[in-house]
């Protein structure tokens, strides 16, 4: 059965496009709503743009209707020209809270957390089964040291955007009753995650979904002016979202010390986040066709 999900992003990094068109058309996910941070009508326009493209419908809210922000990046002119602005069909925390309302549905955030801390402050006992998050970071007295990127080696706490985006909202989501499990995908692992030269040629030898044939469309455009790749970060969390295996995971208590996230070892919180990554996994789930 395929897993409902609402997906909470923003279009300043291309890697939350890339992720919609992968849950887009997933054979395992069904996309409940997507929900934009801030939510301008452009950004809206995108996104309603590719959900067209691949021939899906699913209600599109905005944080902020008719924000005045061009929170856009250049790359998705230059890949999709330019897509017409669209109204959004109703404010981001109401068709969150109709999302939750079923009791089964998934969050999934790669943007900073106003949406679902605005449908906290709104809707205060909504429940959310489960949320998975791009976010948070886990250091050395969590990650076992085979499994540690040198980038962050001897580091216990480090600033992440989604999470210091909206912080109060963030602590808000790790601290409520009334959600009842949270997964994180940790800055420590999706760092060593990258969308390169490499893994657009093992796409090609692959048969895809519509969803993720536009993927390597754009990544192919991508590509063009940065060979070096681009760091998957929310592709990584869409694909724990589908099928947990992609990641090993230990259960923490999460904490916020000035500006930067730690998370130090907890039995009780429900609250994972992930210390290592299964390359092939990941890659197979997002493919995945059926």
């Amino acid at each position: 059965m395929a897993i409902p999900i609402v997906f909470d992003m923003e279009t300043g990094d291309p890697d939350d496009v890339f992720t919609l068109c992968a849950l887009a058309t997933h054979p395992w996910a069904h996309l409940v709503a997507v929900t934009v941070m801030p939510g301008s009508d452009e950004q809206v326009g995108i996104v309603k743009h590719l959900l067209g493209r691949l021939g899906v419908s699913a209600p599109v809210g905005a944080y902020r209707p008719g924000a005045d922000v061009k929170p856009v990046s250049g790359f998705h002119r230059r890949w999709l020209g330019n897509a017409p602005a669209r109204e959004p069909d109703a404010e981001a925390w109401q068709l969150l809270r109709d999302a939750f309302a079923s009791g089964d549905a998934t969050l999934l955030t790669g943007a900073p957390l106003k949406n679902p801390g605005m449908l906290l402050e709104r809707e205060p006992n909504v429940r959310i089964a489960r949320w998975v998050a791009q976010g948070g970071f886990a250091g050395d007295s969590v990650v076992p040291p085979e499994h540690r990127l040198p980038k962050f080696e001897g580091r216990e706490t480090c600033p992440t955007f989604n999470f210091n985006g909206a912080p109060d909202a963030a602590l808000k989501l790790l601290e409520s009753p009334h959600v009842g499990e949270r997964v994180l995908v940790s800055k420590n692992v999706c760092h060593g995650v990258v969308y390169d030269g490499a893994m657009h040629a093992a796409l090609s030898a692959r048969r895809l979904t519509p969803g993720m044939a536009l993927v390597r469309e754009g990544m192919g455009v991508y590509l063009a002016k940065r060979r070096a790749g681009k760091a998957f970060h929310d592709p990584l969390a869409a694909a724990v979202a589908l099928d947990e295996s992609v990641c090993a995971f230990r259960e923490v208590e999460v904490y916020r010390e000035r500006g930067a996230w730690g998370a130090r070892p907890a039995a009780g919180t429900r609250t994972r986040i992930s210390v290592s990554v299964d390359h092939a996994r990941f890659l197979d789930v997002l493919t995945a066709t059926g």
